[in-house]
């Protein structure tokens, strides 16, 4: 808080001469669960074809930050700013410091390979910017992310690092 009212001090004063870029914008919750990362715009031309598109590459890992609680993901859901949104219907345990990635698109779910597909062949995330919600299943946010692809990915790959 501080820095920010420094900021606005200088800024009125007429004294703040250089901008720095922030990562992308987040909201801190309480939660052991937090958005790792996105990789928000898959390799390649975009297709939501099942058969044959791309969207299997577009996914979302989540990471379980706790140093000594299991974390069972059943009931979290997923959003993006325009409602889209995933819900973890099955059992699937995140151990202490372990991920899931979220993909697009169809497969089978794998605890041993950590992977979730949504069953759905429509990308989620928008290529030039998006925010993304994880709710824990009582409703309440777990973390927030939003992000712009201009703003947040300098390399250019499409994937965004929000927690290391």
């Amino acid at each position: 808080m501080r820095i920010r009212f420094a900021l606005a001090a200088a800024a009125a004063a007429g004294t703040l001469a250089v901008a720095i870029a922030g990562p992308a914008q987040a909201t801190e919750y309480s939660s052991a669960l937090k958005i790792k990362g996105v990789q928000y715009d898959a390799p390649g031309r975009d297709s939501n074809n099942c058969r044959t598109g791309n969207t299997g590459s577009e996914y979302l890992t989540i990471r379980n930050y706790s140093r000594s609680t299991t974390v069972n993901l059943k009931g979290y859901v997923v959003k993006d700013a325009t409602g889209n949104r995933f819900s973890f219907t099955a059992n699937h345990y995140l151990q202490p410091g372990d991920h899931v990635s979220l993909r697009g698109g169809n497969g089978t779910d794998s605890d041993a390979k950590n992977v979730v597909y949504r069953q759905n062949c429509n990308f989620i995330w928008n290529n030039d910017k998006d925010t993304i919600y994880l709710y824990k299943p009582s409703g309440t946010h777990a973390d927030t992310h939003a992000y712009t692809k201009s703003r947040d990915d300098g390399d250019g790959n499409g994937y965004i690092t929000f927690h290391g």
